[in-house]
Formats: C-alpha cells, sequence, structure tokens
C-alpha cells in the first residue's frame, strides 16, 4: 500500500468521519462542562485559600497541590477504577467531567490567587476607609481588576483542558481520539487518527492564536 492509501484513505475517512463527529461533539461537551464548573469553582477556592481561617486555608492550599501535581490520567484512573473498591462507582461520563473539573479547578485557584494578590493593598483600605463591607469590595473593587488580570492564563488554561479530553479514552468514553482508535481498529487503517489529529488542529489552532491575541492585548491595557 502507498503512503496515501495508508495515512489519508480519503473512502476510510467518509465511512469514519461521522464516529469522528461524534467524538468532537463529546470532546466539546466535556470540555465546556469542566471549564464552566472549574473557573468559578476555582476562584471560591482562591478566596478560601486567601481569606478564609487558617484550617480551611490549608486545605485549599492540600487541594491546589495536589491536583496540581497529580497528572490528570492518574487523577481519572483514580476516580473511574479505584473509588469503586470504596463502593463508590461513577459513569465514564461523570469520572471525567470530576477529574478534568478538579484539576482546572486547582489551576484556576492560583491564576485567581495570583490575580487578587496583584491588587493593590490600598483598594481594599480605601473600600474599608468608605466603609464597604469585604465581601462587597471582594466582588466590585478587587475582582472585577483580578479577572482583567487572570484572562490570558485562564484562556491558556481552557486550551489543555480541551487537549487533555483526549485522556478520557483510558475510560472508554467516546471523545474523539476513542472513536478514531475505534475507527481505526474497524477499518484496520490509521487514516482515521489522522483524520482526528487534523479535527484537533482545525478547532484548537484558533484558540491558540485567541490567546496569543488575548495576551498582546492585556499586555497593551497594562502598559498604558
Amino acid at each position: 500500500m502507498t503512503l496515501v492509501d495508508t495515512f489519508f484513505n480519503t473512502t476510510v475517512l467518509a465511512s469514519a468521519f461521522p464516529a469522528l463527529l461524534r467524538g468532537l461533539i463529546n470532546t466539546l461537551k466535556l470540555g465546556l462542562l469542566s471549564i464552566a464548573i472549574g473557573i468559578p469553582l476555582g476562584l471560591l477556592i482562591s478566596v478560601v485559600r486567601l481569606y478564609a481561617p487558617r484550617p480551611f486555608r490549608w486545605l485549599a492550599i492540600g487541594y491546589i497541590d495536589i491536583f496540581r501535581a497529580m497528572p490528570v490520567l492518574v487523577v481519572l484512573i483514580l476516580i473511574y477504577y479505584a473509588l469503586p473498591f470504596v463502593g463508590i462507582r461513577f459513569s465514564a461520563w461523570v469520572s471525567a467531567t470530576l477529574a478534568f473539573t478538579f484539576v482546572m479547578s486547582a489551576y484556576s485557584a492560583e491564576v485567581f490567587r495570583s490575580g487578587i494578590e496583584a491588587i493593590p493593598k490600598g483598594q481594599f483600605e480605601a473600600a474599608q476607609a468608605l466603609g464597604l463591607p469585604f465581601l462587597l469590595t471582594l466582588r466590585k473593587v478587587v475582582l472585577p481588576q483580578a479577572i482583567k488580570l487572570v484572562i490570558p492564563p485562564t484562556t491558556s488554561n481552557c486550551v489543555s483542558m480541551f487537549k487533555d479530553t483526549s485522556l478520557a479514552s483510558a475510560v472508554a468514553l467516546p471523545e474523539l481520539l476513542k472513536e478514531a482508535n475505534d475507527a481505526q481498529a474497524l477499518y484496520a487503517n490509521p487514516t482515521p487518527l489522522i483524520g482526528a489529529a487534523l479535527i484537533y488542529l482545525a478547532f484548537l489552532w484558533p484558540m491558540v492564536r485567541l490567546v496569543g491575541w488575548v495576551e498582546k492585548r492585556s499586555k497593551a491595557a497594562n502598559a498604558r
């Protein structure tokens, strides 16, 4: 067989495309759901990490350190394969969502922490002098400024999260890579994997460019 017949077989690609499209939809669902839950959870954890009583702060630090240190695949395997031994069972979808959410929230918490700490303490002091409660100060004064600072690293984390969804194939979740592997086995041809790689490139490359654009805009705004 020629190189084209082996890796760029249009007949195989056309037959496998519906499966790849289903996998792409599941990849987008998993990534968006993990991001939608993980970012707000990360914000909450960062606030606890910074301002809660000491025992809760240590718990937040432990959570952040653990889920930033552990590979996503290890977290996923522990949730899906280890928890059933203690009587806790989750479906592949729930396991993957939990794993990616935990990791996303840990990274988001550190990003938010750095953003909040970058705000001058004089902002808190001025709000306190005006008689604003702490939570209102945080919501109306500090967080709006911090969010502008955390947008570039957060968008970068989101791109990484979409790439990491390919690890969900380890628990047989039918995302893009799993569908490509199944199609490869069905047709005895690696073309579906090439198709999956092209699909990943098609929807992740614009995101990568968006991250670069956001970073440039952020640097320009900070330089003013």
